[in-house]
C-alpha cells in the first residue's frame, strides 16, 4: 500500500508542479507594465513609443518577436552592450510579461521627411529588386508594415534612423541573429537603405 501511496503522491506533486509552471507561463500584463517602468522606460518612453530616433518604438510589436529579441540579447546572439546588460537581468517570465504589455500598447504614427526617398523606398518595399535577388519587404512584413504575428515583426512607423541602422548591421552581419535579413540587406546600398527607412517610417 505504501508504494502505491508514494506513487500517487509523486503523481500529484508532478501535476501540481506542471500546473504551477503552466500558470507562470501565462503573461501577466500588469506585472509587465511595472517591469517596463522600472527597466525600459528611460529609453523607450512610458508607453513604448520612444521619441529618440536611435531607440526603437516597441508599442504594438508582436510579443513573440520581442521575447525572441530579449532572449537573444541575453544569450549574446544579438549584440548590443546596453541591451545585454538589461536583458541579462530578466527571466523568461519577465520577458513574456513585458512583451505582452508592449503588444497591448498603441503604436504612435511615424512620418517620413524626404519625398524622393519615399518613392524609391516604396518601389523596393513593394516590389523588391529582382536583379539583385532582393525580395519585396511586403512579402514578410505585409504591405502596411504590420508584420505577421509570431513570424515577422511590425515595422510601420518605426524611426527611420533606427531602421537604417539595423539594416546596415544586418548587411555587415554585426547583427547576426537573422540569416534571412543578412542575405537581403547585404545587397542594399546606403541610399536604398535610407529610402526603405523613410518609407517604413511613414507606414501606418
Amino acid at each position: 500500500m505504501k508504494p502505491f501511496v508514494t506513487l500517487i503522491g509523486a503523481a500529484l506533486a508532478a501535476t501540481l508542479s506542471w500546473s504551477a509552471h503552466a500558470q507562470s507561463a501565462q503573461p501577466d500584463v500588469k506585472r509587465g507594465a511595472a517591469l517596463f517602468g522600472q527597466v525600459c522606460v528611460a529609453c523607450h518612453a512610458a508607453d513604448g513609443n520612444s521619441t529618440t530616433a536611435a531607440n526603437p518604438k516597441l508599442a504594438q510589436q508582436h510579443p513573440e518577436y520581442l521575447i525572441k529579441q530579449l532572449a537573444e540579447y541575453k544569450s549574446g546572439k544579438r549584440a548590443n552592450a546596453v541591451m545585454v546588460g538589461f536583458a541579462s537581468a530578466l527571466s523568461e517570465q519577465d520577458m513574456r510579461d513585458i512583451a505582452h504589455w508592449l503588444a497591448s500598447q498603441k503604436a504612435a504614427p511615424g512620418f517620413a521627411t524626404d519625398a524622393e526617398l519615399v518613392r524609391l523606398g516604396e518601389r523596393i518595399y513593394r516590389g523588391g529588386l529582382m536583379d539583385r535577388r532582393i525580395p519585396a519587404c511586403a512579402g514578410c512584413h505585409s504591405p502596411n508594415g504590420a508584420g505577421i504575428p509570431a513570424e515577422y515583426p511590425r515595422l510601420a512607423g518605426q524611426h527611420a534612423e533606427y531602421t537604417a541602422t539595423q539594416l546596415k548591421l544586418f548587411r555587415s552581419n554585426e547583427r547576426a541573429n537573422s540569416k534571412q535579413m543578412h542575405e537581403i540587406a547585404r545587397y542594399l546600398t546606403d541610399h536604398e537603405i535610407a529610402a526603405l527607412a523613410q518609407y517604413i517610417a511613414g507606414l501606418q
